[in-house]
């Protein structure tokens, strides 16, 4: 297995950074205290070596220190508000996002993390409001039969879900994309090592950024939902074989402005002190069907 894991030799200073922090010890110094990939199959392709270099003296798959971005201090506080601020938006604008933002959200994705360095992750984006148009029409359409049909126990609790707006959607109501004029699903390989928090992860990051450039967001169950219940929209979204579409975001110009932040009833927080572990049997047989109900 060939990294093209490089130093350059003038630049490098030899203080071992890079071998410290390799998290699966492919890299080592050698007699003269210059990194090697001693041990390629070890290699997560996580790039750390190439990015704690103080002087971009290391090179892997091809990458050039010269072409990354400097790492800048932010200001912790406009990140806090930019949290505090975001707002599951309902009410989007009927207009296509510039192809530029569009572009912007999808190289940001690229460095979301992902469990084991897998960066397996694949993004169906609906970049064009009447592609949106066309799918909002057809899962409708797909719904209405199903209502207008029985039974349709079959499908369990899945239609059910979608039971108290029953009437709106058979009068053509938009109640799963929210007029949204774009959406973008993440999927994840079925045998990734965690496909669902991958998944997730990615959004969460895409959700914050999006609202940086004032964008309007929305996690979308209903319409993760119906890819569950339809795989003929896989396909429709080019979902690859192998993979499992892990959730939903619609997303846009929001047609409505909030103007300050919440107040939340706090959750719950506790600070941990030694003690001994738990030896009640029965506490830890439900403690583990707790952990596994789901």
């Amino acid at each position: 297995m060939n990294h093209k894991f490089q130093v350059d030799i003038e630049k490098c200073i030899k203080c071992g950074l890079c071998t410290v922090d390799c998290p699966t010890g492919a890299i080592v110094k050698d007699e003269n205290n210059v990194p090697i990939m001693k041990n390629p199959l070890n290699c997560m392709k996580c790039q750390h070596c190439f990015a704690i270099c103080p002087q971009g003296a290391i090179s892997i798959m091809g990458k050039n220190p010269d072409e990354s971005n400097e790492i800048r201090n932010v200001n912790p506080d406009d990140v806090l508000n930019l949290i505090q601020s975001r707002r599951s938006v309902r009410h989007f604008k009927h207009d296509n996002v510039s192809k530029e933002i569009i572009e912007k959200l999808k190289n940001m994705l690229n460095y979301s993390p992902t469990g084991k360095n897998s960066h397996a992750l694949h993004f169906s984006f609906v970049e064009n409001v009447d592609v949106m148009d066309d799918l909002r029409k057809k899962v409708n359409a797909k719904l209405a039969t199903l209502f207008n049909k029985k039974p349709f126990e079959f499908l369990g609790k899945k239609i059910n879900k979608f039971d108290k707006h029953k009437d709106a959607i058979l009068n053509g109501e938009d109640v799963i994309f929210r007029n949204a004029p774009h959406m973008v699903v993440v999927s994840a390989p079925v045998n990734s090592p965690c496909p669902q928090q991958d998944g997730v992860i990615a959004l969460s990051y895409f959700e914050l950024y999006a609202n940086s450039l004032g964008l309007g967001t929305l996690w979308c169950g209903y319409a993760q939902a119906i890819l569950k219940m339809f795989p003929s929209f896989c396909e429709y979204l080019r979902i690859p074989e192998g993979y499992m579409p892990v959730y939903v975001m619609l997303f846009g110009n929001s047609a409505i402005n909030y103007k300050r932040t919440i107040q939340p009833n706090p959750y719950q927080f506790i600070t941990i002190e030694k003690q001994e572990l738990e030896k009640d049997i029965w506490k830890n047989i439900k403690r583990t069907f707790w952990n596994f109900i789901r």
